[in-house]
């Protein structure tokens, strides 16, 4: 397999409500370089928003979000 950084990383936005889990997944996941974390929210709300603004290749969405389903979110987002 090959793990050399490429020069255009895949563009990340995560999504979860959990501060911890968030912190864990930015730790495992930024220390591959072919990964670029663009933004992080917490809420439905504030992921609808980020991947408006940032327009990440992946975001990674919590299925239970204080404010509603991640279903709901990935919807939204794929509607923008």
């Amino acid at each position: 397999m090959n793990l050399a950084p490429e020069k255009n990383p895949i563009r990340l936005a995560l999504v979860d409500d959990s501060e911890v889990v968030r912190a864990g997944l930015r730790a495992l996941l930024g220390t591959d370089a072919r990964v670029k974390i663009v933004g992080e929210a917490g809420t439905a709300a504030t992921g609808i928003e980020l991947c408006a603004r940032v327009q990440p290749e992946i975001a990674l969405l919590d299925i239970r979000l204080p404010d509603g389903p991640g279903f709901d979110v990935c919807r939204a987002i794929l509607q923008k």
